[in-house]
């Protein structure tokens, strides 16, 4: 198998690694939703070494993950935990959880099932940082998004850029409240909420 590469995931790391310094600072161990091609875990396990990173991502996810995992030595980054938003999370608590470009691609239901999962899995004060696109007020951001979410129905009518003020619902709803929504590069956002 060829390595996967995402550009995407070159691009935001580094303005997304700078969001995370602080707000993770005092976090022992991060769980992240939907590793994608890996490329993140490997940049951010090397970047924040006092955090243990458990990736996580269906297992046909797995073979690629493992492959940027391979090419660094890292004592803080752990094996791929085979994790699907319809069934049980296979990890016990943890003081962050992490997830990037996934709320867009997954079922509104399965939006609802990573909630869940947060109150299920947070630590008390825990951080969760969702990073993606999203609308507010029904409205999109860019003209890129609204075409973007185009797209995305019609590869998949599940699919689709999310309101925020419905994440937002669905995470007052698991104990969490909103400390920042940050605007990213390309017409993303960085949302911190925080267990209190």
């Amino acid at each position: 198998m060829i390595k996967p590469f995402s550009q995407a995931c070159e691009n935001n790391k580094q303005p997304i690694l700078a969001q995370l310094k602080p707000v993770l600072a005092n976090a022992k161990t991060v769980l992240e939703i939907g590793s994608g091609t890996g490329q993140h875990s490997v940049y951010f396990a090397q970047q924040l070494p006092h955090l243990q990173w458990y990736s996580s991502d269906r297992a046909i996810n797995h073979e690629g993950i493992n492959l940027w995992h391979r090419d660094v030595n890292l004592t803080n980054l752990h094996v791929p935990l085979e994790l699907d938003l319809n069934n049980a999370w296979p990890i016990d608590k943890v003081d962050a959880i992490y997830t990037a470009n996934t709320f867009h691609i997954v079922s509104w239901q399965l939006v609802e099932h990573f909630f869940a999962g947060v109150k299920q899995h947070l630590n008390d004060q825990g951080i969760v940082c969702i990073y993606g696109p999203f609308k507010y007020k029904g409205e999109f951001t860019s003209q890129s998004n609204n075409d973007f979410n185009r797209f995305l129905i019609e590869r998949d009518p599940l699919s689709g850029i999310r309101d925020f003020a419905a994440v937002e619902l669905l995470a007052k709803q698991a104990g969490l409240t909103l400390i920042s929504d940050i605007a990213m590069p390309a017409n993303n956002q960085l949302l911190i909420f925080k267990r209190q």
